[in-house]
Order: structure tokens, then sequence, then C-alpha cells
């Protein structure tokens, strides 16, 4: 048993001792009880500051528990205690998410799925199992290291597959190999029903399944919504056999790294726009699902005036015909008319050291940090990048680590129909983000202000947010955004889950009303009940 405070209560074993009365969940599908105890922690606990909170410094929360099940039927057992118990719930992964869904004031109970981290093999499904803590990083070695495949899902190394293959993550080989979702063959939930019990089922990729609805719900309507994903299984749809080599695509042996810079002083408004032109133009052009240009994927990063440069970050199969060519031919084509950027480094590395690559590993988990984004179709309007200049040139803001990201999209993402997924948005160039970091609590006005008349100026002309028209297509759902939701910045008709999931939305609404009909699950923008 685990000690707590006189407010907490004994967890993680048969019985659950509150008030002095002995409760029993029930669970049904997962056994009468965990064979072991699993760690929970509480607020006398010596890691709880650090574990209340995750990689976003903004949120901190105060839960009475923080548990850290080992498997699916831990995790049946603690949604049962907290069910008996009367708290209130929310899970974690990896912790990156940008609101406060998981760590606030209302939240009492945290399920912490970092325990169930493996990635193995599974014969009988003939597909990885990989265990929704499992962190990108980890997944990409052990997956190469002994069965020469990966998986085409994000960069960081720190993200956790659990709500990143939920909300339909994607990476530096999305425009050859598609996103992490298309490679999903199977997902384990536990979940409650309508009559309080608990219970754990399987969803797979085959349209005959009972729980297909479940599996589709995963592949890209987000976390918090259905239920808790405890596994994954991964296949691609076009494996052939029983041999885990052939069930995922293998990576590139080598890749190409670049990252090149154009200082600020060189660029006026118009040679901004140029830039940004031509950066969007290239994608236009070779975003095709078969365009030998997939084998290429970069990151454009126009950082505010202060930090002194715009800089460009860019990785190439190598296995492409020509790459070193084709990374050149890429980078003249964005410099035309603006100037040769400064090649801070251009080099050929093993495809595994470059998954730890500093240009694409995201955020450091030591700071704050505020985003907003959206989905672009085709190059950016007059109106986008004038408010985009203006926000980058703001002289009131102070923050050079105050930026937009603008990443590459399409390619294989566009193969897939956008109802064969829950990720809507499949013709698609570019992804990108207005984002800003910083450290000081006191600069969190400053900076949630910037993002949000930068992101409002380029959008005002549809009421200050991407609806989805012939130039953008909506918003990501694991870039959360709860401004989405305000009146005051979004003064469109649509709401976040239009511009997450588009026609998508109803579909998934109605997943939601068999998989959490009691809406046990909630979250800022948990998807409704119909």
């Amino acid at each position: 048993m685990i000690r707590t405070s006189r407010r907490g209560f004994l967890g993680a074993a048969s019985a659950v001792a509150v008030g002095g009365l002995s409760l029993r969940p029930s669970v049904a599908g997962s056994g009468s009880r965990p064979s072991e105890p699993y760690r929970v922690i509480t607020d006398l606990s010596e890691q709880y500051d650090d574990l209340r909170q995750g990689t976003n410094l903004r949120w901190k929360g105060s839960p009475k528990r923080i548990a850290f099940p080992k498997n699916a039927e831990d995790v049946a057992h603690e949604v049962a205690l907290i069910r008996d118990t009367g708290l209130v719930p929310a899970v974690r992964s990896g912790g990156h998410c940008y609101e406060d869904f998981v760590s606030n004031g209302r939240v009492t109970a945290i399920i912490d799925t970092s325990a169930m981290n493996q990635v193995s093999w599974d014969p009988n499904m003939k597909a990885f199992e990989v265990g929704a803590g499992a962190q990108l990083g980890a997944v990409y070695q052990l997956l190469y290291k002994q069965w020469g495949v990966y998986v085409p899902a994000g960069n960081c190394p720190t993200v956790a597959a659990g709500g990143h293959i939920a909300g339909g993550g994607y990476g530096s080989m999305n425009r050859r190999d598609g996103l992490v979702v298309d490679h999903l063959h199977a997902v384990e939930v536990v979940h409650m029903r309508a009559d309080g019990s608990v219970a754990i089922s399987r969803g797979t990729r085959d349209p005959n399944d009972p729980h297909h609805d479940l599996w589709w719900a995963y592949t890209g309507g987000g976390g918090g919504n259905f239920g808790i994903a405890t596994r994954y299984w991964l296949r691609s749809p076009q494996a052939i056999g029983d041999a885990p080599e052939t069930a995922l695509p293998r990576p590139p042996r080598h890749v190409w790294i670049s990252t090149v810079s154009w200082n600020w002083d060189t660029l006026d408004e118009a040679a901004f726009k140029r830039l940004m032109t031509n950066h969007a133009k290239w994608h236009e052009k070779h975003s095709a699902p078969d365009a030998p240009e997939t084998a290429l994927f970069s990151q454009l990063k126009t950082w505010h005036r202060t930090n002194g440069a715009v800089t460009m970050d860019t990785i190439v199969d190598d296995a492409a015909q020509d790459a070193a060519g084709m990374l050149a031919r890429y980078v003249q084509a964005v410099s035309d008319g603006v100037g040769a950027p400064a090649i801070l480094q251009e080099r050929r590395v093993p495809w595994m050291q470059a998954t730890q690559w500093a240009g694409f590993t995201g955020p450091d988990p030591t700071r704050r940090f505020d985003g907003k984004s959206a989905y672009l179709k085709r190059a950016w309007t007059d109106e986008m990048l004038s408010a985009a200049y203006a926000g980058l040139t703001d002289p009131r803001m102070t923050n050079p680590v105050a930026l937009l990201m603008i990443a590459s999209y399409g390619g294989a993402v566009n193969s897939i129909a956008p109802e064969d997924t829950a990720v809507a948005q499949r013709d698609s160039i570019i992804k990108f983000q207005v984002v800003s970091i910083w450290d000081d609590p006191e600069k969190d006005a400053e900076n949630i202000a910037w993002t949000r008349n930068t992101y409002a100026g380029m959008f005002a002309s549809s009421g200050g947010v991407p609806v989805p028209n012939g130039t953008v297509d909506g918003a990501f759902i694991n870039y959360c955004d709860t401004d989405l939701d305000d009146p005051r910045f979004n003064r469109s008709e649509l709401s976040s889950f239009d511009l997450y999931y588009k026609q998508n939305f109803s579909r998934l609404q109605k997943v939601r009303n068999t998989y959490d009909p009691k809406e046990f699950f909630r979250h800022g923008q948990s998807i409704p009940l119909t």
C-alpha cells in the first residue's frame, strides 16, 4: 500500500480506503484488480512538484493523486477508483500539451502512462506494439536497431506516443511516408460505459471490426476524448507477410541535414514577402504524393527581428536521386531574389543519429510557450504576409524566440482520403504555427498578446482564425488552442471542432457518445456529445 496525506487515500491495491469506507472498484473486462501495486504519488511525495506539471511550465496543477499504471488492467482499476472516489481525471503521456488540459486546478487525479513504454513485436497481431508512454526517440531506436524499420512520427524525441498518435502526429518523413496514423493497425482503450462500468476495448483498421470506429477516432481525433489509449499496434496497410522486418517502412540509411540563415538586416518587407512566397511556391510545385521532392522536409523559422536572423533547417533522404542537388536547388529556389543565405551546416549523417538533431527536436522543456496553428493549401495571401511581417518586426516585442515555425507538409500525407482517418486536412502543403517561447512568468502577457495579435492579423478577413477555404485549411488538434473557442479571438461562425476536424466532427461526436457517454474524461476542448 502507498501512504498518502489525510485528504488522500490508500491506492493501487485490492481495496480503496476513503473516509473509513472500503470500496472495491468494479471493472468490466479487466480482471478483479492489478496483480501488483503500481506507483502512485501525492503531495507528500518527493517528486510531486515536478510531476504535477508537464513540458509547458505555464501550467501547474494540484492533483491529489498521480498514478503510473503499467498496463490496461492497471488503468482500468485506476479509472474505477477515480470514479468511486469522485475525483476528476486527466491522462498524460509525454506532457507536451499546449494548453492546461492536464495541469490545472480542476483535475484532481492524473493517470500518467509513462510506465507503459514497451516497443515489441506482437506475432498474433503481426504488428508492433507500442505503449502509450513510449517516447518517440526510444520508439525510433528500438524499431530500427532490432528490426530495421521505423514509423513516420514526430521530430521531438521526448514526445510520447499516447497523445501524439491520437492527434494524428506528423514529422520529418511525412512527405515520404505519410502520417503516423496512416500506419496505425489497432488501439487498446480503457473507457467508461453508460452504466458506469469500466471497459477495455480494442479497435482495428478492419472495417468489419465492431470497434472499428474507435480505431478511426484515434487516427486524429485528439487525446482525452474517448478514454485512455494504453497500447497502439503499428503496421502499414500495404505490408505483406508475417515478418516484423516487412511490417513498417524502412527509414533512410543516411540523410542530408542543412541549416541556412538570412540576416534580418537584409530583409525589408518586400524581401521578407519574397522569401515566404518562394518557400510556399516551392511546396505548391513539389507536394504531390509522387513528387521526387517528397524526400525533402524543412522547417522555415522566421524568428522575431530581435533574434537577428531567419533560419531554415532541412533534411533530405540521401537515397533520393541527386539528394545533394535537390537540397541545393531547394535553398536556391527559396533564396531567389532575396540573396544567398549563410550556410551554417550541411552534412550527410546516418538517419538514426539525425533523429536526435537539434534542428528538429522541439522546445526546451524548462520553458513556457504559446502557439497557434494553421494548414496552408497554397501560397500565402498578402494579408497574411503583411501581418506576419508586422508581428515579426513589432518593436514592442522584446523576445527573440518568437517566430513563425513553418513545416513542410503534403506528399504522401495527401494520398489518403480525408474521411479515411480523423485527420481531415489531406490537401495541404504546409503546416505552420505562430509561437513564442519564454522563461519569465512576468512576460506571459507580452508573449501571449504577441501570438494572439499576429495570428489574428494573418486571418483578419476570416474572423481571426484559419477558416477553411482555397488557401488555408483549419488548425491542428495537437497544437491545441482554447482561443479558438473564445469569441474575443474567433469572430467566425466556426468552432474549434470545425477548424480541427472539419467534416469528420460529426462522426467523432458519435464515437464519443459510444465510448465516453458519461463524459468522464473532459478537458478544455473535449469533443461534446451528440
